[in-house]
């Protein structure tokens, strides 16, 4: 007898007295589009976002709304028209500053954590732009709107930067007083358009 029959011998007789493996239970059912998108809205609006869906064809009407007399910046390519709002041709942090809101769409949004990732592609302009206005306007499609965060780093370039955003910004002191708008916009309103 080789020294394989030996082991293999060995195995048999240890896997005798062991019972046969119980059925493994089918995976999880994968939500369907419209639970995805729900539960995104959910989670965002967990965060203290407002949110606002819409059908594609109310998406400007909705957008003015929310925005209403601000003075907005969009970044090129954002491809919807925002009356009286400033195309982002290089603005300075200071020229930023003097401005109230900015419109931008999104890369993908996260249902599971209710987080926008911005890749700063076509229409959603410098990472400057989202950080500095103090009301945020992020126009999400229902297709964008992935499970989790490995689905949404699937979709992701990694060569391009990229801003994830959950909620308004915010932060807390020693004493765990939260402090809104430090790091970024105090109001982040989202457009979820389906």
């Amino acid at each position: 007898m080789s020294a394989r029959d030996d082991i293999l011998r060995r195995v048999r007789t240890a896997l005798d007295s062991v019972s046969p493996a119980e059925a493994v239970p089918p995976a999880p059912r994968a939500p369907d589009r419209g639970d995805l998108v729900a539960l995104f809205a959910e989670r965002v609006e967990d965060y203290r976002a407002e949110v606002t869906r819409c059908a594609p064809g109310d998406l400007a009407s909705v957008v003015a709304e929310v925005l209403g007399a601000a003075r907005v910046v969009v970044p090129p390519g954002l491809d919807l028209d925002v009356p009286g709002a400033v195309v982002d041709d290089g603005l300075t942090a200071a020229e930023l500053d003097a401005i109230d809101a900015v419109v931008t769409r999104a890369a993908v949004g996260i249902a599971e954590t209710g987080t926008i990732v911005l890749d700063h592609g076509p229409g959603q302009g410098r990472r400057i732009i989202s950080l500095v206005p103090d009301v945020h306007v992020c126009i999400v499609d229902a297709g964008q709107v992935v499970a989790d965060v490995p689905d949404a780093v699937g979709l992701l370039d990694p060569a391009r930067p990229t801003t994830w955003i959950s909620g308004p910004s915010a932060t807390s002191d020693i004493e765990l007083d939260r402090v809104e708008g430090v790091h970024g916009p105090r109001t982040l309103h989202v457009v979820l358009v389906d």
